[in-house]
């Protein structure tokens, strides 16, 4: 008896039953899922075919991930492997024109596809084009949200009252109103006559880009405007996990907490459409990368004036900030002839350079734009004024700032909402924290990696960049005097996010103790956590969109 236990368990760890029996649990967990949706959210469509399609699609992501780890073993190289593929999961999870201003950063990228590489308000777009910006609202959620109450007419109070917002299913009797409804009157309207349309107020090329060359790609193969959609999206998210791949390959300290904020739901819904922050975050993280270096050499100066030049390119100003970057770094680690100060001297006169020419170019090549104003209107937002009244009374703002943050907890609550502050999926949210954690708490064995100057520096600057962005917000997109910013996202602060979450996987270097033996099983692990996270994630964000949950409203 004994003899055949341990014959079982021998058979057992063998890889090949190993891995058997995982894709085995896979499948079933596959038709466990497509079972919930029939039951739980009435799934009306054909569940048989939708079981065959998750079980294709999670038969290949095993096979990607059995290559993975078998065959492939970069650390950088493994986790750009799950940054593309947990980024395809968002770029077909997400509908069209969902993720944050992708209309008009669609139409940008259209005009540059086609070889404009100059802004001219009248001119027009296919008719493709024109039908998918009809046929796919922004902000979906929010556009079909509706109010109702029921009064009594004797005393008029309300006794009933509802909201079906962050509901993108709603019901009203046998009325249903959902995204894939809009794939069907995309169809329609393509075969309409469409008027021309006009360009949109966004005078940037290079973040652009990217998306734009997959656009035009997909064009050449056939491609309508739908699928020059997918094509910009795709593109971009190759351009994003080639940037991670090359900041990981140079970060040599706090790999796993990197590899978490790549991997964050929100940060792969932003690299997986047609945001220019799918370029700024992959530029972010490779600056921040070279504060991890063991060392900086010349051609580390040159990598990091690219892509702190390149970054200003795309966000002016609040990009200056990362200059101070280098300035705290340790002097052991600086080993080039270049002197910090020289850095930073070069790196300020090329990012205000390039922000000077960005800024002179989309001025002398716009046609035929009327007069632009603000978004919330000069008589509701007057930056002037709001800049005059903040320096009249600092405490005061400073206190503003202060219960902004607190009121929206950090904003670290915000990372599961996609859109613009659209669509909050609660459970992502706690996943993405958790997720972040972890991988904080698999870094313990960076001990004593920051000296107290650079640690003090780098938190220093963390401050200082969420405190921008508050004030750049509250200066430019809130009414005067008021006590909250306004317009706030969490995706303004995955940097100091980082930063902050760096200095916290420091200070725990000296409380714990770390129990995994050498930094490639945390690795292994905070990359195994934090990509099945935003896998999860991309089938809640999938769900909550095309599946259910429903909001039954009043007929």
């Amino acid at each position: 008896m004994k003899g055949a236990l341990q014959n079982m368990v021998k058979f057992l760890k063998k890889p090949a039953v190993r891995i058997a029996a995982g894709y085995f649990a896979l499948q079933i967990c596959m038709v466990a899922l497509v079972y919930y949706w029939r039951v739980f959210y009435n799934y009306g469509g054909s569940a048989m075919k939708l079981t065959l399609l998750c079980c294709l699609v999670s038969t290949v992501l095993f096979a990607i991930g059995c290559v993975t780890v078998w065959k492939v073993k970069s650390f950088a190289a493994r986790t750009a492997i799950v940054i593309a593929v947990c980024g395809v999961g968002f770029c077909f999870a997400n509908p069209p024109m969902q993720a944050p201003d992708e209309q008009v950063h669609y139409q940008r990228s259209y005009s540059i596809s086609m070889g404009r590489l100059d802004f001219d308000y009248d001119r027009g777009y296919p008719p493709d084009v024109i039908a998918l910006l009809k046929s796919f609202p922004g902000a979906w959620t929010n556009t079909i949200t509706s109010y109702w109450a029921s009064v009594d007419p004797a005393t008029g109070e309300v006794f009933e009252a509802g909201s079906s917002a962050n509901y993108p299913i709603k019901i009203r009797g046998e009325h249903r109103e959902w995204m894939g409804l809009q794939f069907e009157e995309y169809q329609k309207q393509k075969q309409m006559e469409q008027p021309v349309g006009n360009e949109p107020i966004m005078f940037q090329i290079l973040p652009f880009l990217p998306q734009a060359l997959g656009m035009a790609v997909t064009r050449l193969l056939g491609g309508d405007a739908l699928a020059c959609l997918y094509g910009g999206r795709l593109f971009n998210l190759a351009v994003y996990t080639g940037l991670c791949w090359l900041a990981l390959k140079n970060c040599r300290r706090y790999q796993t907490v990197f590899a978490a904020i790549m991997l964050l739901p929100l940060s792969l819904y932003l690299a997986a459409s047609l945001s220019y922050d799918s370029m700024l975050l992959g530029l972010y993280y490779l600056t921040a990368s070279y504060y991890c270096a063991n060392q900086i050499r010349t051609k580390d100066v040159i990598v990091f004036l690219i892509s702190f030049v390149l970054m200003n390119a795309v966000k002016p100003w609040i990009s200056l900030l990362w200059l101070v970057l280098p300035l705290v770094l340790p002097r052991k680690a600086w080993n080039t002839p270049i002197k910090k100060w020289q850095l930073a001297a070069v790196g300020l006169v090329g990012a205000l350079a390039m922000t000077f020419f960005v800024e002179w170019y989309g001025r002398t090549m716009r046609f035929n734009y009327p007069e632009i104003g603000r978004m919330l209107g000069s008589d509701v937002v007057n930056g002037g004024k709001q800049l005059a009244f903040v320096l009249q009374n600092i405490p005061r703002t400073i206190a503003v700032f202060l219960g902004t943050l607190y009121e929206n907890t950090l904003y670290l609550g915000q990372l599961g909402t996609f859109g613009a502050l659209d669509l909050r999926l609660p459970v992502v949210q706690l996943l993405s924290v958790v997720a972040l954690l972890l991988a904080t708490a698999l870094a313990v064995h960076e001990k004593s990696s920051l000296t107290p100057r650079s640690a003090l520096g780098l938190g220093v600057l963390a401050v200082c960049y969420t405190g921008a962005v508050l004030a750049a917000l509250y200066i430019t997109y809130t009414p005067v005097g008021m006590v909250r910013v306004l317009g706030v996202q969490a995706r303004y602060l995955l940097p100091p996010f980082l930063m902050l979450f760096i200095l916290l996987a420091a200070l725990l270097s000296h409380v714990l103790e770390p129990k995994l033996s050498g930094t490639g099983k945390a690795q292994k692990l905070a990359v195994s956590v934090s990509g099945v996270v935003a896998l999860v994630s991309a089938v809640l964000l999938a769900q909550h969109y095309f599946i259910g949950p429903a909001y039954w409203m009043p007929a």
